[in-house]
């Protein structure tokens, strides 16, 4: 079986959120694209956080006990964040996912965002190797 890499099954047209983006519109494009984060990018394109949909739930906490809800993604995003490489293989990702509570990765080269790969990119992973391995038994 040949390597399968991050790069393999990376999602890369990814969306992502400057820290000065309101959270509200962060929250509107998470719902509207049906996704549970995004990375958080400076004007360089580099890796400065992510926000997912726990960091926004935040917003109710704040705003029950400030009466102001509302800021920005950088109030609310997760600022020490894993990432990875693209040449990382499939079953390293699949460890650690399994190892932590995450449900997606950023995908960096020299320190930009160029992907995201989740959970279910990873399962995607393991049902083409599923299937390259009953086509080769035929």
């Amino acid at each position: 079986m040949s390597k399968i890499s991050v790069r393999d099954f990376m999602t890369k047209k990814v969306i992502t959120f400057k820290p000065d983006t309101p959270i509200y519109t962060a929250i509107n494009t998470l719902v509207k694209n049906e996704i549970s984060g995004a990375s958080v990018v400076d004007e360089k394109g580099r890796l400065v956080g992510i926000v997912s949909e726990k960091d926004c739930l935040r917003i109710l906490a704040n705003g029950v006990f400030h009466n102001q809800p509302g800021g920005k993604v950088e109030d609310y995003m997760t600022d020490v964040v894993v990432s990875i490489q693209a040449d990382t293989d499939i079953f390293t990702v699949a460890d650690l996912f399994l190892k932590n509570i995450y449900r997606r990765m950023p995908v960096v080269e020299e320190g930009r965002v160029i992907g995201q790969v989740s959970r279910r990119d990873v399962l995607r992973a393991i049902q083409e190797i599923t299937d390259r391995q009953s086509s080769d038994t035929y």
